[in-house]
């Protein structure tokens, strides 16, 4: 009988039981792939701080399309410049994706001419930002307590580019800048560089025959001071950055989808973990997964 209760209880300390499987690990998302939010936007004048343009604000819905609600919470605020020459509509692919991940983002249609002022554009996305702050304190606005005012970034395409680091020179509500082959300026986006303590991200294409990485974004990153990294897409182009080519665009050796997908993921995660809103993706910012992405070339001061 006693051998039989051994055999039993050993019988019993062997079986495996259901919790002893080891808990799965928790992924970091994918900023390349599309958010959780429906995408929403809505048209205005844009009137703040001395400045009136008309603009289009994408930000996160409770449903997707035209005036919707915005979704439930406090998001961070982007203010993103076009490139020269360049409607807006160019860019709907890269702002519809940060608004899925949370983002509002103003965007000017002013300075669209032949004749731009860049210190006046840098102006313009300074007083996108002080119209969110303005918003979320106003009570009827659709943007009343949704806007979170401590996590505010500037970004911008080729001249955008150049005038959002002027921007972020100018507003010390700035906390995080991310560029797409940003061009030098008139006044200079490269002094402006030298200048700013925030992080900043400069994102450029091997390929560009317009604002080459050479004589721009590298320039830019060089002058910049630690908390900076410089992406350069192999094969990426100028217009590669736009969701389609006009007349005088370049081409490159990679695919306008394979771009766009890698330039929504190194510039999203880096807005979500520089504002400090999703610090599971340190690795994809400074970390190996960055520093090994295929298809990118990274150089850091972090």
């Amino acid at each position: 009988m006693t051998a039989v209760l051994l055999t039993a209880a050993a019988a019993l300390t062997l079986a495996p039981t259901a919790h002893a499987s080891p808990a799965p690990s928790v992924q970091a998302p994918d900023p390349s792939a599309p958010g959780s939010f429906p995408v929403a936007y809505t048209d205005l004048t844009v009137s703040a701080a001395g400045r009136s343009y008309s603009a289009r604000v994408w930000y996160p819905g409770t449903t997707a399309g035209a005036d919707a609600p915005v979704a439930t919470g406090a998001h961070p605020g982007l203010a993103f410049g076009h490139g020269f020459f360049q409607a807006i509509t160019q860019y709907e692919g890269l702002l519809k994706h940060y608004a899925s991940w949370g983002v509002i983002t103003v965007v000017p249609k002013s300075q669209g001419g032949l004749f731009p002022s860049h210190s006046a554009f840098a102006d313009d996305l300074n007083a996108g930002l002080t119209w969110l702050t303005a918003q979320n304190g106003t009570s009827g606005s659709r943007f009343a307590d949704r806007v979170d005012t401590t996590r505010y970034a500037v970004s911008g395409h080729s001249m955008g580019g150049g005038a959002a680091l002027l921007a972020a020179s100018r507003n010390p509500a700035v906390k995080s800048v991310t560029t797409l082959a940003a061009a030098e300026t008139n006044p200079s986006a490269v002094a402006a560089s030298a200048a700013l303590g925030m992080p900043v991200q400069y994102v450029g294409g091997s390929a560009d025959s317009i604002a080459g990485v050479a004589d721009n974004q590298r320039k830019m990153y060089d002058a910049k001071p630690s908390r900076t990294q410089l992406r350069v897409i192999t094969g990426g182009f100028h217009c590669g950055f736009e969701d389609s080519s006009g007349f005088g665009c370049d081409s490159g050796t990679i695919t306008r989808a394979a771009q766009q997908k890698l330039t929504y993921g190194v510039t999203t995660s880096w807005l979500l973990y520089t504002l400090g809103i999703d610090t599971s993706l340190y690795d994809q910012v400074w970390g190996s997964a960055a520093q090994n992405l295929a298809g990118v070339v990274y150089s850091a001061k972090p």
